[in-house]
């Protein structure tokens, strides 16, 4: 009996070391580390947010200026729709996001310049609805909401932070805090505020979500419906129709303003 009691106890230390080389990673060469930490080697691990690994190579990018598409006029076109009072007026710049972008070379240089182009609609579409045209940096009431994801062991909450909603996106949750603040540079867990006090950091942080959870998607033939279930899916399936209303019409103006048709399946 004391012997199975130690190969309990030793069957038990090594799932625990187990668990541990997933969520720190650590995989072996043939494998990839996701932008989660975990080994595999599928499009989950290899994809978009591989952090290590046999991670798979990203499509060749196309010599698409998106700063010359993003214009002064298209930029403050979204915000001067805000009012005068408030506080994300002066804190999102076209000047912060450029910046921003230079840490992302795949935003909108994908496919053909319609392809760019509807990108750009899509991400500004998002971007417009969750910040209510550049107003808001934070979530309304978002320190009032939990948003700690007690079984991500990777990124564990602290509990005298709240990781609601901040940023272009609403950045939120611990276990996106935890890995964009790994892949950007500030400490997600400790420090998600900065998302809401540095607007290059802001905005890197929307692109971060962007890359690893929607860029491939509006590039397929799956429409703008399928970004906004990966952005917010609660809103889909009869959710909230009025919100997804709200994302196709910036998305459909928007992409009138920058030439490029929005496609089928605009809805989710």
């Amino acid at each position: 009996m004391k012997t199975f009691g130690i190969l309990i106890l030793f069957c038990l230390l090594l799932a625990g070391v187990l668990n541990s080389a997933a969520q720190n990673c650590g995989c072996s060469p043939d494998l990839c580390c996701s932008q989660f930490g975990f080994c595999g080697s599928t499009e989950a691990y290899c994809g978009a947010g591989c952090q290590e690994g046999a991670c798979f190579l990203p499509p060749p990018t196309s010599d698409v200026d998106v700063g010359s598409i993003v214009t002064d006029a298209f930029f403050n076109g979204i915000v001067d729709q805000s009012d005068a009072s408030c506080e994300g007026r002066g804190f999102y710049t076209r000047a912060a996001f450029l910046e921003a972008l230079e840490n992302y070379g795949q935003f909108g240089r994908v496919g053909s310049e319609e392809d760019s182009r509807r990108e750009i609609a899509a991400f500004f579409a998002h971007v417009t609805h969750e910040t209510g045209h550049f107003c808001f940096i934070e979530e309304i009431n978002g320190p009032s909401r939990d948003y700690c994801d007690e079984n991500n062991t990777q990124y564990p909450c602290n509990p005298s932070k709240g990781y609601y909603g901040r940023g272009p996106i609403q950045l939120s949750w611990n276990f996106n805090y935890g890995p964009a603040g790994r892949s950007i540079g500030f400490d997600g867990v400790n420090n998600p505020e900065i998302v809401a006090t540095d607007p290059v950091i802001s905005f890197r942080t929307a692109l971060w979500f962007w890359m690893n959870n929607v860029h491939s998607i509006i590039l397929s033939d799956q429409g703008f419906g399928a970004t906004i279930r990966a952005i917010n899916g609660m809103e889909c399936d009869g959710g909230n129709a009025a919100t997804v209303s709200s994302r196709v019409r910036y998305f459909t103006q928007y992409c009138d303003q920058l030439g490029v048709a929005p496609g089928d399946n605009l809805r989710c």
